[in-house]
């Protein structure tokens, strides 16, 4: 903890900040990339959120107030400007949830960086299909292996609600994958 308190005293000291701004990059770039990828699906809709992403936390690392990890804190605003910007999109094309889930399936189908085969592709269209948090939770755990006390400070969520949470993902997702 000493190493992130003084990480953190480096991102909001004028003179180390650029500097220490652009190791928290190389850091955490890859593991918020995916995060937000396996929200917004698309590529390039993942790239615009994790600028955004990194926009917000550079902006607002003097408002952290270390009462979690300094990575729980960045997650937590990537998993709010993904979903941010995934209702943008439903409101700019004027589509509801299901048709939502069809135009981010349809995005992944076209994406040139989905390296996918039809297994996972169905994985996605069974993740699609949970609910808000569920998704969250699920791609965490599945894709990141966030552990539950992570999971818990980054979802402001129990430990035991997020293990009942993936817990019902899992089941709905086995349930999905097994029909026809």
């Amino acid at each position: 903890m000493d190493n992130e308190h003084h990480f953190i005293q480096r991102l909001t000291h004028p003179a180390s900040k650029e500097a220490a701004y652009k190791e928290l990059l190389s850091l955490y770039k890859e593991r918020l990339y995916w995060h937000i990828r396996h929200i917004v699906k698309y590529h390039d809709d993942a790239d615009d959120v994790l600028q955004n992403t990194f926009i917000k936390v550079y902006k607002n690392i003097d408002n952290f107030k270390g009462n979690s990890k300094l990575f729980s804190w960045m997650y937590r605003i990537a998993s709010n400007e993904s979903i941010t910007h995934l209702n943008k999109n439903a409101k700019r094309l004027h589509i509801n949830d299901k048709e939502t889930q069809e135009y981010l399936i349809n995005n992944l189908k076209a994406d040139v960086y989905f390296e996918g085969d039809d297994i996972q592709l169905k994985l996605q269209q069974a993740i699609t299909t949970l609910p808000e948090k569920q998704q969250l939770v699920f791609n965490m755990r599945y894709f990141q292996d966030i552990k539950y006390k992570d999971l818990s400070d980054i979802l402001e969520t129990s430990e035991g609600a997020l293990k009942a949470s993936y817990h019902i993902a899992v089941k709905k997702i086995e349930a999905f994958l097994t029909q026809d």
